[in-house]
């Protein structure tokens, strides 16, 4: 690993909410605010890149547990930013506190697992499957 992952590190990220992330679009239901999939998505994707450059070349992490809570609904044009931190490491598991707000309120909060995997060797697996 080039640089050693601890508890601790945190990374945030800063987006503006979109037609293309709301409930409406992604048919979670019918009105033109931030989705709770979109929601979940963006606290995902800021875990992803936080350990990312931790990692070893041909290492990355799967998702493998999500509890959230979305607090409020945002609406299309909005600046919503998402902080991940992580929180414990327990082998090739990492857990993580995940909160996003709109620079007012926080609107989701939560903790979300992934797991290292060796990326070739975790899509092998595929491979063998459909050769059946």
């Amino acid at each position: 690993m080039n640089k050693v992952l601890a508890p601790g590190i945190s990374l945030r990220q800063t987006k503006t909410v979109t037609f293309e992330d709301t409930a409406a679009k992604f048919g979670s239901g019918f009105l033109e605010i931030f989705a709770t999939p979109a929601l979940l998505a963006f606290m995902e994707h800021t875990a992803l890149l936080l350990v990312q450059p931790y990692l070893e070349k041909g290492h990355g992490t799967v998702g493998t547990t999500v509890n959230i809570t979305h607090l409020k609904g945002t609406p299309v044009g909005t600046s919503v930013e998402c902080e991940a931190t992580l929180v414990r490491i327990e082998g090739n598991s990492l857990t993580f506190n995940v909160v996003v707000t709109d620079g007012t309120y926080k609107i989701g909060e939560g903790t979300h697992s992934r797991f290292i995997i060796d990326e070739e060797r975790f899509m092998k697996k595929f491979k063998k499957q459909d050769k059946q």
